[in-house]
């Protein structure tokens, strides 16, 4: 299996910008397609973006597109979530997540899971 620890997050104000980090231990990090979710306080877990093993595919959520972007070094088993223009409803706990065969938005399909890091846009 991996092991998935998240680091980067913040206080940050709205506009600013914040690089989270998803570093990855145990099996071959270049195996696994990885996702970026966040759960706000109260509600449900969400998608934010994925990329595939390569780095030759990656998917956004709506609400993110154009201001987030995902990047991967298989070489430092890391994955990385870029966050400009952070707005307060980006407000938010962000996981990262990983899996073999499965690379989109459905949470349930990943089968490992960092703890998550917070991230707190002021306004």
């Amino acid at each position: 299996q991996v092991q998935l620890v998240e680091s980067g997050g913040g206080l940050v104000q709205a506009g600013g910008s914040l690089r989270l980090s998803c570093a990855a231990s145990g099996r071959t990090f270049s195996n696994y397609n990885m996702g970026w979710f966040r759960q706000a306080p109260g509600k449900e877990r969400r998608f934010v973006g994925a990329i595939s093993w390569g780095g030759g595919m990656g998917d956004y959520a709506d609400s993110v597109k154009g201001r987030f972007t995902i990047s991967r070094n298989n070489a430092k088993n890391t994955v990385y979530l870029q966050m400009n223009n952070l707005k307060p409803e980006d407000t938010a706990v962000y996981y990262c997540a990983a899996d073999t065969s499965y690379y989109g938005s459905n949470l349930g399909e990943y089968d490992y899971w960092g703890q998550g890091t917070q991230v707190t846009v002021s306004s």
